[in-house]
C-alpha cells in the first residue's frame, strides 16, 4: 500500500514567486551597485528555468561572469530569500496544512525533496512549522550530481521505502519519480509548464485532490 509521498518544495509547497522577484532584484540591484550589470533584473529567465540547482541557475543568468562571482550572487540571493520567508513575505500553498495533517492522521509519511539548499529549505520548514508533519527533508546539496532522481532515491534507501509518489510541479520531479519507478503527481501550479506536466501520471489543480486520488494509486508497485 502507499504509505509515502514525496514532495518538491518550490513552486508545489511553498509559493516562491511572493519572494523570488524580491530578492532576486536584490540581488541584481546588488550587483550594479558593483558595477558589474548595467540591464534589467532576468526575472522572466529564472522563471523558464526555475526548478534546477542554484548552481545552474547562475550559470544561466551569468553566463559571462566568473565562477567566484556567480558564488557570491548565489550566497546573497540565499541571505534575501532567507530574510525575506523570515519576514513573512512569503506563503504556503493553500490547503497544505490542511492536507498535511489528513495524510499524517491516516499513517502517511512525508518527505520533501527539492533543489534549494539546505538553508533556505530549513527557513520555510522552521517559519511554517512544517516538521509536525514532514519526516525529513532533503536539499539537492546532498548529492553532488545535483540530480534529483538520486536525491530521491537516498530517501527510498534511508527510509525502506517500496512504494510512494512524488508530487512536484516541474520535469525533475516527475522525472525523479519514473527513474525510481514512483508515482508521479504534477502540480498545475505558478511554474508548471503544459508539455512537463503532459509527462506526469496524474496532475492535479490544487493539493487537496490528494486527498481522493490516493487511494488509486494504492496497489502500484515499484518495478
Amino acid at each position: 500500500m502507499l504509505k509515502s509521498l514525496i514532495f518538491d518544495m518550490d513552486g508545489t509547497l511553498f509559493q516562491t514567486d511572493k519572494i523570488l522577484e524580491l530578492s532576486l532584484d536584490d540581488t541584481f540591484s546588488h550587483l550594479r551597485s558593483l558595477g558589474q550589470w548595467e540591464n534589467e533584473t532576468p526575472i522572466e529567465k529564472y522563471r523558464e528555468i526555475m526548478g534546477v540547482p542554484l548552481p545552474r541557475v547562475w550559470e544561466a543568468l551569468m553566463p559571462d561572469h566568473s565562477g567566484q562571482l556567480r558564488e557570491e550572487m548565489n550566497d546573497y540571493f540565499l541571505e534575501r530569500l532567507i530574510e525575506n520567508i523570515s519576514g513573512g513575505k512569503g506563503a504556503l500553498y493553500p490547503n497544505v496544512e490542511e492536507v498535511f495533517s489528513f495524510l499524517k492522521e491516516n499513517g502517511y509519511s512525508i518527505f520533501i525533496a527539492s533543489n534549494g539548499l539546505i538553508d533556505y529549505l530549513q527557513a520555510i520548514v522552521s517559519h511554517y512549522h512544517l516538521d509536525k508533519w514532514v519526516t525529513e527533508t532533503f536539499s539537492i546539496q546532498q548529492i553532488q550530481s545535483l540530480d534529483k532522481g538520486e536525491l530521491v532515491n537516498t530517501i527510498l534507501s534511508k527510509y525502506d521505502i517500496k512504494e510512494a509518489a512524488v508530487v512536484g510541479d516541474r520535469l525533475s520531479d516527475i522525472n525523479a519519480a519514473k527513474d525510481n519507478g514512483l508515482i508521479a503527481v504534477g502540480c498545475n501550479f505558478d511554474f508548471a509548464k503544459e508539455e512537463e506536466l503532459a509527462q506526469a501520471d496524474i496532475v492535479i489543480d490544487d493539493l487537496m485532490e490528494l486527498k481522493t486520488i490516493l487511494p488509486r494509486f494504492s496497489i502500484k508497485h515499484r518495478e
